[in-house]
């Protein structure tokens, strides 16, 4: 009998995937992007993937571009073709059509295994309502008309200027910790991983601003914490580029097929749950509370006070007065923990790592910045102080724009529609196409940190980390779709990233600090630096391949005469 349901399964498996396999492949034969020149395919399997993922972040696509134009096409896991295009009209239409172009399936499951399925994971309606109760409940319930939400988002300038001093406090908290860990027995500076450390900075602030919840990961001494730990499991498990995790993300039926891979982002998911529980509990209790005995349990939405977003969005669900259809379950509410946990400090901490590492390279921009920083009397500095250095300002700019955390994304079709272009391109046959089709299921390639650092966008020196190039940006890169600053860093339209303020502010409260207080210097060669991207890049030191990421630094504490 179970042998009978084993050949049964093993047969319904095998159909599954050569319906798959096929409707691919008929894909493949009547999509447009067949015409588009592009490389040639390395693999039967991969496509081009596996040299991509092998390659440093970009340089691939950035040859590319220079051999075939900035529209080509190349082949994804199963030979798939993806477009690929640095036309900006293209990826703004691309960009603010969020409902017709939205993450695969197969990118949509591998993000759950890290960033659960929260507001970056949903699509279409439900994206819609999740960000619109995120922003209106953000904004002390000011109406956010939909279209326009992206203008608006979590964590506006008044609720940032709040957290400013949170951002200081943790930041300075850091500082003390490294004057004592950065040095060795006899008082000289030791290898320090200073990634680990801004991690465990950043995760003490979301648990602060997101859940009103004290991590206490800069307490931790060299006991890892166990959220920090979970992170840095997913991390490397999603670093597998074996084949079987690539196939379960096209064929569902897969994934009940145990992997170590996926034991070990289970064992990760798990504690990311229970401590979303835990948080999402005593939200809850401290919500009943503050309304006192005299309330008889009435909670209206003019109590909705308190700063982290937990709370706010525990008072929505909780409040009489509000309807069901501007409120989110404690399902949906519990899927932002782990969304807002990574997302909120896993890219600042990344961000900030690669700007002291671009500080290490240009000891001269290093100088003029601390020189700007202490211009300010202050250690603890408000919002509008932090934002009126304009050299702390260029150097957080350049940071996102030469190590973007996220350098890529991707969307696919959800309907046949034609790209407008800027730039006509030639396909194959020779014909000049003034726009792309698409065809419903075709993937777009989104390359953020190709377009940041694109020479037809910045100059020759575009790969180059210039601080003094936002004295006066080229008019070409004003054209960029991004929601800030002319980069591509936090995307654009309806799904561009709604806590970009937060983590700006973060960035500039954590240089501000480290860079008063140490002189940093690279403990390795700069080329022994390399990046991979998991969701964020992130650095490792390629003479030690079998590390985990890491940025190791000399800190020396600054003496100002």
């Amino acid at each position: 009998m179970f042998q009978k349901l084993a050949l049964s399964a093993s047969l319904a498996l095998l159909g599954f995937g050569l319906w798959k396999v096929g409707k691919l492949a008929v894909h493949r034969i009547t999509s447009p992007l067949r015409n588009i020149r592009g490389p040639k395919s390395t693999s039967w399997l991969y496509g081009n993937m596996k040299d991509i993922f092998e390659a440093e972040n970009s340089v691939l696509h950035e040859q590319w571009v220079k051999e075939y134009g900035p529209t080509l096409k190349y082949q994804g896991f199963l030979n798939i073709d993806r477009l690929f295009t640095m036309d900006l009209r293209a990826l703004n239409h691309v960009l603010t059509h969020s409902n017709d172009y939205q993450k695969p399936e197969q990118v949509r499951y591998n993000l759950s295994q890290i960033l659960g399925e929260g507001v970056l994971f949903v699509e279409g309606a439900q994206h819609r309502q999740q960000r619109r109760i995120m922003v209106k409940i953000n904004s002390n319930n000011v109406h956010i008309p939909t279209d326009t939400s992206h203008q608006n988002p979590a964590f506006g300038p008044a609720q940032i200027r709040g957290l400013t001093e949170v951002f200081l406090a943790k930041s300075i908290k850091l500082r003390d910790v490294l004057m004592s860990v950065s040095k060795d027995e006899s008082g000289n500076a030791k290898r320090t991983d200073i990634m680990a450390w801004l991690s465990r900075m950043t995760l003490d602030v979301i648990g602060l601003a997101g859940f009103n919840y004290e991590f206490n990961a800069l307490d931790a001494n060299d006991k890892q914490n166990e959220l920090n730990e979970a992170f840095s499991t997913m991390f490397s498990a999603g670093r597998d580029a074996s084949v079987l995790p690539m196939l379960q993300g096209w064929i569902p039926p897969l994934r009940a097929i145990p992997t170590d891979r996926g034991r070990k982002i289970g064992v990760a998911q798990k504690t990311m749950g229970r401590i979303g529980r835990e948080l999402l509990r005593d939200a809850k209790a401290a919500v009943m509370a503050s309304q006192g005995d005299g309330k008889n349990g009435v909670i209206e939405k003019s109590s909705m006070q308190g700063r982290d977003l937990l709370t706010l969005l525990v008072r929505a669900n909780m409040a009489t007065d509000i309807p069901d259809s501007q409120k989110l379950s404690d399902e949906d509410v519990l899927a932002q923990v782990p969304t807002f946990l990574v997302a909120g400090h896993e890219t600042t901490s990344t961000a900030t790592t690669w700007a002291l590492f671009s500080l290490t390279q240009r000891p001269e921009v290093q100088t003029k910045l601390r020189e700007e920083l202490f211009t300010l009397e202050t250690e603890t500095p408000s919002m509008d102080e932090l934002s009126s250095l304009p050299y702390l300002d260029a150097v957080v700019r350049e940071t996102l724009r030469v190590h973007a955390p996220v350098p890529s994304t991707v969307r696919i079709a959800m309907k046949d529609d034609v790209l407008p272009l800027d730039t006509p391109f030639t396909d194959k046959k020779g014909r000049v196409q003034t726009g792309i089709k698409v065809n419903k299921g075709d993937p777009i390639f989104i390359p953020i940190l190709a377009i940041n650092r694109s020479e037809a966008l910045w100059g020759p020196d575009a790969a180059e980390f210039k601080p003094e190039r936002w004295e006066s940006i080229p008019d070409s890169a004003s054209h960029i779709p991004g929601v800030w600053g002319h980069l591509l860093t936090f995307l654009g339209g309806p799904r561009a990233c709604i806590g970009y303020r937060f983590s700006l502010i973060e960035m500039k409260a954590l240089l501000f600090t480290l860079v008063r207080a140490f002189e940093f210097e690279l403990a390795v060669p700069g080329s022994d630096i390399g990046k991979k991207s998991v969701i964020v890049q992130r650095p490792f030191v390629r003479s030690e391949p079998d590390s985990r990421s890491q940025m190791p630094l000399l800190i020396k504490p600054f003496q100002r005469t």
